[in-house]
């Protein structure tokens, strides 16, 4: 199995039945880091020069959040803002992204037809995340799939269960 690092920003887990039953998974299986980043810097202070060299250690990454506010959660933005470094596209820099898979997990309380042209927002959830699909690109990271759990406050346990299944089969290709 592949070392994951698991970035994990939700500012209202407590609320959230459907990402604390989602990261369960993570917990459970050795070779996965999670860092939540509201539980690690909710003063909103990133040690940088740290979550770099993490980076390094790892050979898959997995970006779990809900849609707040249609993008990322502040802190998941402000991490990528700080953490992400222009150094690593120079010739002889190490780019701890390059042909790293990546995986990426949303959560939003919307339903699906809403996001799209014709819904609600007019705007499809991987057109709201767009900052960190153009990033993850920039470093050349390997996205490898984005999964979206759609009306995730409105899910029964059976249907949280069945969406865990869906993401560990993805991880487990």
């Amino acid at each position: 199995m592949k070392k994951t690092l698991v970035v994990f920003a939700h500012p209202y887990l407590e609320h959230s039945n459907s990402n604390v039953e989602l990261i369960n998974f993570y917990v459970r299986h050795q070779h996965y880091t999670l860092r939540d980043l509201y539980e690690e810097y909710p003063d909103f202070h990133i040690a940088a020069f740290r979550e770099r060299k993490r980076l390094a250690n790892y050979e898959r990454f997995v970006f779990q959040f809900p849609l707040i506010w249609f993008g990322m959660p502040p802190l998941l933005r402000l991490w990528i803002d700080e953490v992400f470094d222009r150094d690593w596209l120079q010739p002889g820099k190490v780019n701890p992204l390059e042909n790293k898979e990546v995986y990426i997990l949303v959560t939003t309380g919307g339903k699906e037809r809403s996001f799209s042209k014709d819904g609600t927002y007019q705007y499809s959830v991987d057109e709201l995340i767009s900052g960190l699909i153009v990033s993850l690109k920039v470093f050349k990271a390997d996205i490898k799939h984005i999964k979206i759990v759609y009306e995730a406050n409105k899910l029964s346990k059976k249907d949280i269960i069945l969406h865990k299944k869906e993401f560990t089969e993805l991880l487990n290709q």
